[in-house]
Formats: structure tokens, sequence, C-alpha cells
């Protein structure tokens, strides 16, 4: 089943196209993949899905975002569509307080929350992102005091507390040792049970290794999309082959 639809969406900033008339659907409850060298447009169809391009001066976007079944720009409530669509950026950025007021941040700008209700939303969360064991014993520590992985897994969790239905990812490992790394993916295949998720990355191996469904975007353009397996061992697009087999990129 289709969570989103992406039809005919082309991106300009200014003079500059970052997307052209790209055609993709996600389904739900899978992670889809999306590689491609430098300048290829995969953050700005990130920033498309929960309108964060609106924030960025001389942007321009043609075509639908369909998000069960309904036009993403036709949502006036852009913050409620932003606690739907979650983000995990590439460098993490806990905020400056506690381990446990980071996952509490976005809830209570909601409303109060009962101390069972905020004790439970904080070890679910945690737990789900795999950091649970790791802090449960400090959870009025500085989160910036966490390591990197910590931190990026604490974002994770935070993004999770607003009980999102789609989390996006831009390249969440980039910075990442393999350990690290590898608790964060560890993490994602046991989320898609309960989520959506787009995942932005520039290491194909990773794409490969924890995407349902991959695609392939160059300068702009959605050269491929297909199941993982297909697109690394027998992609039906030339470019495709020798991006994936490290001919370029």
């Amino acid at each position: 089943m289709n969570k989103i639809s992406i039809k005919g969406l082309s991106v300009r900033f200014g003079d500059k196209a970052a997307l052209r008339d790209v055609n993709l659907d996600v389904y739900e409850h899978e992670i889809l993949s999306v590689i491609g060298p430098a300048n290829s447009g995969k953050s700005t169809l990130l920033l498309c899905l929960n309108r964060m391009v609106d924030r960025i001066y001389g942007s321009r976007v043609d075509g639908k975002l369909l998000l069960d079944g309904q036009n993403v720009y036709s949502i006036e409530d852009v913050e409620e569509l932003r606690r739907r669509v979650g983000i995990v950026f590439a460098v993490p950025i806990p905020l400056p307080m506690t381990i446990r007021e980071n996952i509490l941040f976005g809830p209570k700008l909601k409303g109060r929350l009962k101390r069972s209700e905020a004790d439970h939303l904080v070890e679910s969360s945690l737990k789900a992102a795999f950091l649970w064991d790791e802090v449960k014993d400090r959870l009025e520590t500085f989160a910036l005091r966490l390591s990197g992985g910590q931190q990026q897994r604490l974002c994770i969790a935070r993004t999770l507390a607003l009980k999102p239905e789609i989390i996006m990812f831009d390249e969440p490992c980039s910075g990442l040792d393999p350990i690290s790394t590898a608790k964060v993916e560890e993490a994602l295949k046991e989320l898609k049970k309960s989520y959506t998720m787009i995942f932005v990355t520039n290491n194909t191996k990773q794409a490969a290794r924890i995407g349902d469904r991959t695609a392939f975007l160059l300068m702009g353009e959605l050269i491929e999309i297909d199941r993982t397996q297909t697109i690394f061992t027998v992609p039906s697009n030339k470019k495709t082959e020798e991006y994936v087999t490290g001919r370029f990129g």
C-alpha cells in the first residue's frame, strides 16, 4: 500500500534545478534507500515531503506529493505535517538539556503529561532507538555528554516520541564509527515494523544492507527505482550499474 506518492516533482532554487520530474511511491512499512552522488537532489526530496523546503529562499516546488492520498501542499497545519513526517539529519543535534528532557521536549509542546505517561514515553522511545540499556541509569545526564553514536540514537528517540508515521533519515551514519552505525541499522530494521522510512545515504553498501527498495538519483533525475537486490545485481539502467559498482560517484 502506498504511503507516499510523488508525481512529477520538480524543484528549483532560483535558476538552479534541484529535482526534475520525479515520480515514485513509498510503501507502508518499508525502508526506501535513496542513493546518488552529491548534488543529486536526495536531501531536497526529503525536505519537500515535510515542507521544510518552504523555508529556503527562492524555492519553487511543482508537481504532487501525496501523503495517504492527500496533497502535502494542501495541508494547512504544517507543524502537524512535520510531526507526522519526522526527519533525522546527518549531524546529531541534541538539545542542550538532559536525555529525559530531550525526549519530552516535543510532546510537552502539545500539552502536559502525567509523570507516568512521561516515564513510559521516555522508556519506550529510548528502547525503540536501542539506547535504553545504555542510558537508563543516567537520564538526568546532559545529552551532549553522550558519544556521537548515542547522540544520533537519542535524536531518533526524540523523533519517535512525537509518534510520527514516516521517518526520514538524511545520511544519519555519515559521521559514525562502524559499531555505532551497526546499532543504528539494527534499530531501523526493527522500527520498520511500525514506521515507513526513507533513508538517504552516500554509502551504497549501507543502502544494500537495509533498503527494501532503492531509488537512484542523478543530477536531479530519478534514474531507477526497484527492489534493492535488483538494483545491486541486475539494474536496468547502465548509469545505475556504473554507480553501484563504483565507476563514478
